[in-house]
């Protein structure tokens, strides 16, 4: 098998060497550096070049780095070139730590603790009960459903959202855009896990916060275009939202002076939440490939006609 890479260097020089022992014989090169472009069979990139097919006539499939793959152009990629997300333990843990974190850190009135100390203020707010407080995850896919493992563990009471139906213990479940508004009116911590899509564009807004219980808070680690900013720091502002972790913006990184920098109730990271590390994404790599060799289902495989 020979194996292109195009993402980040020090990453892929990591990946060279697990290739190397894990699947010896096979070629994996790291961009610019690609040998012969007519033999590629593998390409694994989160920006492909714009000319893929003329640049890898006989590519078979296309690889994200990442869990996601609406970063792809698929108007230039041929409709028979599989498409294939990461989905691998590393970039679910990460998410699961990342989210525990943030419903904890809101569920606690962490921002608000932060800000007092800030203005050397000892205010303690009187606590909740894990039990009293409701979760929403938006989006039940697998990293939906391991987020919410640890949150029930916890003791929250745990809900979620999703296109299309789903069954999870201990988890009340609703589905499609008819159900949206009563997933919402429960949650008080809103977590967004969502692909994008047309229909999930924009779908963070004014009409979303406002059929939110007052006070709810927000974790946006979905992607960047789902979020109206300037809807979320009105609803902030109007505190009908308390809080905001906030992990993926549009565009990223965010400008010098904008207001999610510097603004008292929102958490903002550099979208770290969940990362593909080495080991175990190069295992999934390999296993992918090896189920197309023998026409077996991939992992991760995008139906492009939902667009995830």
């Amino acid at each position: 098998m020979n194996i292109v890479y195009k993402s980040e260097p020090e990453r892929g020089r990591k990946w060279a060497a697990l290739v190397t022992e894990r699947a010896p014989g096979s070629s994996f090169r790291q961009w610019p550096d690609i040998g012969d472009p007519t033999t590629v069979d593998y390409l694994v990139a989160w920006q492909p070049p714009s000319d893929i097919m003329q640049q890898f006539p006989n590519l078979k499939v296309l690889f994200s780095v990442g869990a996601g793959a609406d970063q792809f152009d698929y108007a230039r990629l041929p409709a028979d070139l599989p498409v294939v997300r990461m989905v691998e333990p590393g970039l679910t843990n990460g998410m699961v730590e990342y989210v525990t974190f943030a419903v904890l850190g809101l569920h606690r009135d962490m921002p608000r603790y932060l800000q007092q100390q800030r203005e050397q203020q000892w205010q303690p707010h009187p606590m909740r009960a894990a039990a009293k407080r409701r979760i929403g995850v938006m989006g039940l896919g697998s990293l939906g459903e391991a987020v919410l493992k640890p949150l029930l563990a916890l003791g929250f009471d745990c809900g979620g959202w999703s296109r299309t139906r789903r069954e999870i213990d201990g988890v009340q479940c609703w589905a499609g855009k008819d159900q949206l508004g009563d997933f919402l009116a429960r949650t008080d911590i809103l977590i967004c896990l969502l692909p994008l899509t047309d229909s999930t564009k924009g779908l963070l807004n004014s009409d979303c916060f406002n059929q939110l219980p007052h006070g709810a808070a927000l974790v946006q680690a979905g992607r960047g275009a789902q979020l109206n900013h300037n809807d979320l720091l009105s609803a902030l502002d109007s505190q009908q939202l308390s809080a905001a972790v906030i992990d993926v913006t549009d565009p990223e990184p965010l400008p010098a002076g904008h207001p999610f920098w510097r603004h008292p109730a929102i958490w903002l990271t550099p979208h770290i939440a969940s990362q593909t590390m080495p080991e175990t994404a190069v295992d999934a790599l390999l296993a992918n490939i090896r189920r197309f060799e023998s026409g077996e289902p991939m992992i991760g495989l995008i139906d492009r006609q939902r667009g995830y």
